[in-house]
């Protein structure tokens, strides 16, 4: 029964830390229209499939194909595919400058993965990674 006790304050209290924790949300909120939200929306979350495909392959020694999806999904060559440039116009400057960094990284990784180099390419890799945690550490959409 204790423990029982225990377990429901620890959860009361973390719900209301993680609440007040949401009050106090200093990103900056940037807004777009509703079908460009969705679509950027939609392209992180891909985002988020192609880094974990990544290092599947980068696991699996795979060097070639984890270069091959960072480029085409994530990389430079992917900024068309994503709707960049109408997403870019409703972007801070500061949004747009990580957005961009992220995919020259991802294109960076791209090379540096084709190198064959795995320490060399897992470097590379934080640095796309590193852009997504500012981006999400900084802006946030409604």
């Amino acid at each position: 029964m204790r423990t029982y006790l225990f377990a429901i304050i620890s959860l009361l209290s973390f719900g209301l830390s993680n609440a007040s924790a949401a009050d106090r949300d200093t990103r900056e909120q940037v807004s777009f229209p509703k079908m460009i939200q969705q679509h950027m929306l939609s392209n992180m979350r891909d985002h988020l499939v192609v880094i974990n495909e990544i290092l599947i392959y980068l696991s699996t020694d795979e060097m070639d194909k984890a270069a091959d999806i960072a480029e085409n999904r994530l990389g430079m060559s992917a900024m068309n595919s994503h709707g960049a440039g109408q997403q870019a116009q409703y972007m801070p400057e500061g949004m747009k400058k990580i957005g961009s960094s992220m995919h020259r990284a991802a294109s960076r990784f791209a090379r540096k993965s084709e190198e064959g180099d795995p320490a060399e390419a897992y470097k590379a890799l934080q640095e796309v990674t590193a852009a997504c945690v500012a981006c999400h550490a900084a802006y946030r959409v409604n």
